[in-house]
């Protein structure tokens, strides 16, 4: 917990500056929805906060065993803050599984609360305790708040008319209730929401009030000073307007929107479920009323395929998944590279290969996306680095597909689409359009004419008077689009198709550095989520007067037309990735540049310490 300070206004709570939270429980104590709902309340009180949802991997493991963990981390401030934090200063423990889990990661001197309701002699055998951590020591180093969150729960909705399974299930809410009193947050929002939630089962809603209220009210009441305190966060300061919290699957949904509408263009989306790409299906389903159409398909290829089909018709077709899915439609994706039609490929990363981790981020698929198709296969590869940022991503690879004519692989990852932050909301109006500019000319037209500046060749809907043409996976011939098996237009259709991608780097923005000088001693280069860990690791370094820097590529192809010489400028360049090394080795390869892995495969996010202590040890050679 950051440095405290003295409240001046007599409430008798300290002032913290920021304060990292984790709630952990079984996968049905509903720990994401408390963690959401706490996120919404922290959001309307001013703080700066970024969240971490972890979901366990198995859909329904048994009940109190410690694969069946979920958690929610939530960090916020009185100051801009980049990551979800290192370690949680408080640690919700809602069962011995996830005291098990988590207390590794805790604070030295860290709170922890515990529901001793579910410190049955069972539960703890099942997560894999010998003996009683409450009574063995190993919870001595930490300030302990033991109460029995369950019991008290079913005394709260005592009279509401919910059964007893019905009314345990609400302890979640109860332990909301009681955070929000040691932080000073307003439960009206969540009570607004409960209300629509259940506003067809008010006994539920009425059961879960009162477990809120209830732990509010216990801790105002229990007297808890000698073993808690109570906080106030104060507001961040940040530009004036409408913000609100957000995650990158939200961001991704409206980014993507908001492109077709400044391209003109209306959105098919077919999608196969899978995680965590399916809450984007969820989402653009639900804006029917844009005329957005979504398909769920049988399969992957088959969800790739209509999408091809939609743009074939003059739609702006899209496709998403993760890795595992990616694989399926690699065969279309040549298809559609061939063919040349704007494509938009939404790649929400996860742990591998096959199935892996489903539920933990990776950035694996940086090969795949940029290599992962048969023969020569180019294509445009745009990571997002941050919840907001996936907003204006989305937006640019629907301009980029639609300008050049060609698929684009949008990397989006799974700790993205899941986390939350502050959102100031854009000016739609302010962001230009790019209208797409469908070919009605007939003289002279065939299919793969090519605009002298973009090389991209002309969108003619199917139907159009005069404009009947043939598109397909065979190749065809450069001057008349017709069917050609000539060796030598092969080579030419292949180059010309490379140039036509490589071409996009004179329409995408230089590499700028993102904190620190232009050269120096050490650059420390990241894309994807990596952003905010490394931007605040840097920061603490560059704090106490090191030279180290922080580049941050978003366009990973092609990629920015400076990047090798920015990067030449630098004596030492040091690449962390949650992968094996794929950004490196592709740096390496086009600019002959020493760059070094820094590698972390656990499925979790960098912590900012970490990366701070290998940016320490580098400058010190």
């Amino acid at each position: 917990m950051a440095s405290k300070l003295k409240d001046t206004k007599g409430s008798g709570r300290q002032v913290v500056e920021s304060v990292v939270i984790r709630f952990a429980g079984d996968s049905g104590d509903g720990m994401q929805l408390t963690g959401n709902q706490f996120t919404q309340a922290t959001a309307l009180m001013g703080n700066d906060l970024s969240t971490f949802p972890d979901f366990p991997a198995e859909i329904r493991a048994p009940i109190g065993t410690t694969y069946g963990v979920s958690a929610f981390q939530i960090n916020f401030a009185s100051h801009d803050i980049k990551t979800p934090g290192d370690s949680p200063d408080v640690l919700v423990a809602m069962n011995p599984a996830a005291l098990k889990v988590h207390l590794r990661d805790l604070t030295p001197g860290g709170a922890i609360i515990i529901n001793t309701g579910a410190f049955t002699d069972r539960n703890i055998q099942k997560a894999g305790y010998k003996t009683n951590p409450l009574e063995d020591g190993t919870v001595d180093s930490y300030r302990l708040i033991q109460i029995d969150i369950s019991k008290l729960t079913l005394l709260a909705v005592e009279g509401t008319g919910v059964s007893q399974k019905e009314g345990l299930r609400a302890k979640n809410l109860w332990t909301l209730g009681l955070m929000c009193w040691m932080y000073d947050r307003d439960r009206q929002p969540t009570i607004d929401w409960l209300n629509q939630r259940f506003g067809k089962m008010p006994e539920i809603a009425a059961a879960n009030i009162a477990a809120l209220n209830a732990g509010h009210a216990y801790g105002e009441t229990a007297e808890l000073s000698s073993e808690i305190s109570t906080y106030i966060v104060p507001k961040a300061k940040v530009d004036p307007g409408v913000y609100r919290a957000v995650t990158g699957v939200e961001t991704t949904t409206w980014g993507l929107l908001t492109g077709a509408r400044k391209a003109g263009l209306k959105i098919f989306l077919g999608s196969y479920p899978i995680t965590p790409a399916s809450p984007l299906l969820h989402a653009l389903s639900n804006l029917r009323q844009y005329g957005v159409v979504t398909f769920q398909a049988e399969d992957e290829i088959s969800a790739i395929c209509s999408a091809i089909g939609a743009s074939f018709s003059g739609a702006l077709g899209l496709t998403s998944s993760s890795g595992p899915g990616i694989a399926l439609k690699s065969e279309a994706l040549g298809l559609a590279v061939v063919a040349e039609l704007p494509l938009v490929i939404v790649n929400f990363q996860r742990a591998g290969p096959s199935t892996g981790m489903p539920t933990k981020t990776e950035q694996s698929d940086l090969y795949q996306a940029v290599y992962g198709r048969n023969a020569d296969t180019p294509l445009p590869v745009i990571a997002a680095s941050t919840p907001s940022d996936c907003f204006d991503c989305a937006i640019e690879v629907v301009r980029i597909a639609t300008k050049y004519m060609t698929p684009v692989i949008f990397l989006n990852e799974g700790y993205l689409a899941n986390a939350a932050e502050p959102w100031k909301l854009p000016d739609a109006d302010a962001i230009p359009d790019f209208p797409v500019e469908f070919r009605t000319e007939t003289e002279g037209f065939h299919p793969y004419l090519r605009d002298d500046k973009t090389l991209a060749r002309p969108w003619a809907k199917p139907g159009t008077p005069g404009l009947e043409h043939r598109i397909g996976g065979i190749e065809k011939d450069y001057d008349t689009g017709n069917i050609s098996y000539d060796p030598e237009n092969h080579h030419k259709m292949t180059k010309v198709r490379a140039q036509k991608i490589l071409g996009i780097a004179d329409d995408i923005p230089l590499q700028a550095v993102s904190a620190g000088n232009e050269k120096g001693k050490l650059a420390v280069v990241g894309w994807g989520s990596t952003f905010g860990a490394i931007e605040q690791a840097v920061q603490k370094c560059r704090e106490d007067n090191l030279d180290v820097s922080h580049i941050h590529i978003r366009y990973i192809w092609p990629l920015p037309r400076n990047l090798g010489d920015l990067l030449r400028g630098f004596d030492k360049i040091l690449v962390p990735e949650m992968n094996n090394g794929q950004l490196v080795n592709l740096l390496r390869a086009e600019y002959l540049v020493p760059a070094e892995p820094l590698t972390q495969i656990s499925g979790q996010p960098f912590k900012v310490a970490d990366l701070e202590h290998e940016i320490r040890v580098r400058l010190k050679d």
